[in-house]
Parts: structure tokens; C-alpha cells; sequence
């Protein structure tokens, strides 16, 4: 085999070992993780620490969490007091690695709301409104350009396209949760992690606990609930996928006693997305799955199944 050949055969086995580099990812939650996937397609392999089901506010790392993050590229976490329970982990983890905070480093104190319950803090629970999330979408983008700046053009492209995604959810949030009757625009759910979509779509939102969900909701307050549901004449409460549903059934057993028929409106996504490989398991079909269904049960006329009808049976 002559030389040259040798050489160009070298150069090719050089090339497609190149082409088929990618960079490790680290994310805590699935929002950031398909966020990630999104942007950077065959060009990033990431892994997401919290799956469906799973509570931000009281996970810990895990042994192999820690093995994860200490070989991957790039750790993103979210930040805003979100992974309450990791957040000096990735500070300590920060020194000499890439590890980004992306929604705290991404958003303004303008664009983030305060909480009574939470002092010093700020609702960390922005993936609520697509209009916000964005902006965090983008942070993600400059992550991975910055540890990959060779496919900064793919990630610019890719982002884009994203975006614009992200523009049809929020247009079609709007559109269908307008035809909800003013007088049952009331968001009750489990914990206060609603506030950005009510703020959103002129919604009043209330958790039984409070953003975190390592507050309790006491008696008082299932008893101050219940009194709220009778004198307005709400007919739906929501359970969360991620969140323990006895509060709720509480709720409903207290309102029941006091003459009054509560009907659960459904389950939403709040600090995961739905069961991997559906579509709900992807940011778009999240949203896409609550605003549908909180329309549903408040009165209004959204489509059978969501915004692209691809929303699954029974959602």
C-alpha cells in the first residue's frame, strides 16, 4: 500500500474520529437536559441527574451523580436555590471545571418574581413561562459554545430553531387559555411553583405548600383552602406529578365535608417533565400538556390533544 494512500487513510480515520467527538453534558433537571439535546443534537451526549418524577428541592447527589459530574465537560444546574439541597456541592464543584448556573446566571432580577415565604430568594420555578425560559435556553447555547466553540454554528442554528418553538408554545398558551371564563381563572395546586404561568396568563395561583416542597401545609391552611373553594365556587384542583398528592386529597375530603364537589383537573408537570421518550417528556410537550389541561378544567376550549395533537390518549 503506497504511502499517500496510507497517509489519506490516516487523514480520514483522523477526521471521522473528529466528527464523531462530542462533548459529555451534565444537567440536574430534564428542562435543561432536553434544552441541551435540543441545541446540540450529535455533537453533545447529556445526561439529566433528576428524571420524571423526581423533586429538585429535595435531591441530593448521588455517588455515581458526583462520578458524572466530575468527568463531564460541562455541569449545568439551574440555580435560584432550585437543587436547595446541592447548591454548595456545585460551588465547591465550580473551582477549575465548567459548571454553569443557567437560569441565575441568565435572568435579571426584573424578570424574576419575589415570594413571601421565601425570603431573600427568588421563585426559581421560571420553565413555567416560555417567554422567560428562553433567555435561560440561550445561556445554555453560550455553555456549550464555550466549551465547543468549533460547532458554534450548528448551536447558533439549532438555538434558533429552538426559539422559535418556544415562540409557537407561548403563542399558543395565550390562545387557549384565554377562553378559560374569567371567574375560574384559579390555579390551585399541590406547591407554588405556578407563579410565572399566572403571572403569564392572568391567573391566580395558589399552592397548598409553598415554592419549596419542603414546607408543610398545616391544618390552617387546608382549612383556609377549603373556604376559598366554597365561596368561589371552584371546581378543579391539580395534582403534580413530582409532588405527593395527600394535601390535595385533603383539600378535597375538607371541601367535600363542607357540602362542596372538587374534582381532580388532572396531573401537571411541575419541577419534571412526563415519562422519558413521550412527548411529554420534552419542555415543549410539558407545557404544551399543562396548558392544555388546565384549560380543560377550568372551562375552556382547547384542542383534544395540545397544540400539535401530540399530546397522549387521556391527557
Amino acid at each position: 500500500m503506497g504511502f499517500r494512500l496510507l497517509s489519506a487513510l490516516f487523514a480520514a480515520a483522523l477526521s471521522g474520529t473528529a466528527a464523531m467527538a462530542q462533548i459529555s453534558v451534565v444537567a440536574t433537571t430534564g428542562m435543561i437536559a432536553d434544552a441541551v439535546a435540543e441545541i446540540g443534537g450529535e455533537h453533545v451526549e447529556v445526561r439529566a441527574l433528576m428524571g420524571p418524577g423526581v423533586d429538585p428541592h429535595a435531591y441530593r447527589q448521588t455517588r455515581s451523580d458526583i462520578v458524572a459530574m466530575t468527568r463531564a465537560d460541562l455541569v449545568l444546574w439551574h440555580g435560584l436555590y432550585l437543587e436547595a439541597q446541592m447548591e454548595e456541592f456545585f460551588h465547591d464543584l465550580a473551582e477549575g471545571r465548567n459548571v454553569v448556573a443557567v437560569a441565575e446566571t441568565a435572568l435579571g432580577r426584573d424578570q424574576l418574581l419575589s415570594h413571601d415565604d421565601y425570603e431573600d430568594r427568588f421563585d426559581p420555578h421560571v420553565w413555567m413561562d416560555p417567554t422567560i425560559w428562553d433567555d435561560v435556553v440561550v445561556e445554555i447555547r453560550d455553555a456549550l459554545v464555550e466549551v465547543d466553540p468549533e460547532n458554534a454554528d450548528h448551536f447558533n442554528a439549532a438555538t434558533e430553531s429552538y426559539l422559535a418553538e418556544l415562540q409557537e408554545l407561548a403563542a399558543y398558551g395565550q390562545q387557549v387559555l384565554a377562553t378559560v371564563p374569567l371567574d375560574q381563572r384559579v390555579l390551585l395546586t399541590a406547591h407554588d411553583a405556578f407563579n410565572y404561568f399566572g403571572a403569564a396568563h392572568g391567573f391566580e395561583v395558589m399552592g397548598i405548600q409553598g415554592i419549596s416542597t419542603e414546607s408543610e401545609a398545616g391544618l390552617s391552611r387546608i382549612a383556609e383552602l377549603v373556604e376559598l373553594l366554597v365561596d368561589r365556587n371552584i371546581r378543579a384542583v391539580f395534582v403534580e406529578s413530582s409532588v405527593s398528592d395527600r394535601s390535595i386529597r385533603a383539600l378535597i375530603e375538607g371541601a367535600e365535608a363542607a357540602g362542596h364537589h372538587v374534582a381532580i383537573g388532572g396531573e401537571l408537570f411541575s419541577d419534571a417533565m412526563g415519562p422519558a421518550g413521550t412527548y411529554e417528556g420534552t419542555y415543549l410537550g410539558m407545557i404544551d400538556h399543562n396548558v392544555t389541561v388546565i384549560a380543560r378544567a377550568l372551562g375552556g376550549t382547547p384542542p383534544d390533544h395540545g397544540m400539535r395533537g401530540n399530546l397522549s390518549e387521556g391527557m
